[in-house]
């Protein structure tokens, strides 16, 4: 294993990100440098982290190499979707004139942009982009306007 040298602030600093960083795969790294740093043995550490013995190396020499901030990076891996180029102005569109459905959205995606995407890609599109799905339902006897403000006033709680 390699040899982990650990200051008194940076191990503070492992301790404190192990269970605040946002992202749980940071928080990971942090846990098995901080096991490591604290004397633990290479397949100690690995079983209480709960990784490969490769990773707690890979780990390792991210803290030696870069400190701290190379481990609190966390890189994606991939490529960002070709509606990621357009969020901007479609979350402007959509907060300007929301959609009634994900299919409208879809329609007005493709028209905006020229990109066509499922059902399901729109909607965990919209869901990145802080969007929530509202659910509707029925007024009761439509045909008679009495009846429907008499259901409005005692029994309908618009949110």
């Amino acid at each position: 294993m390699i040899s982990l040298k650990v200051s008194r602030e940076d191990l503070a600093a492992l301790n404190h990100w192990r269970y605040r960083h946002p992202h749980p795969r940071v928080q990971k790294k942090m846990e098995a440098v901080w096991l490591a740093a604290q004397g633990l043995d290479g397949n100690e550490a690995c079983r209480l982290a709960d990784i490969p013995r490769r990773t707690l190396t890979r780990y390792l020499k991210e803290y030696r190499e870069g400190g701290i901030e190379a481990l609190r990076q966390f890189r994606v891996k991939g490529h960002a979707g070709k509606l990621e180029d357009h969020r901007g102005s479609l979350e402007q569109e959509f907060r300007d004139h929301p959609p009634v459905t994900v299919m409208e959205a879809a329609v007005r995606i493709e028209e905006l942009t020229g990109i066509r995407r499922g059902r399901t890609q729109i909607g965990e599109f919209l869901k990145r982009s802080g969007f929530k799905r509202r659910r509707v339902g029925m007024v009761p006897a439509k045909a008679d306007p009495e009846r429907q403000e008499e259901f409005k006033k005692k029994s309908w709680n618009p949110a």
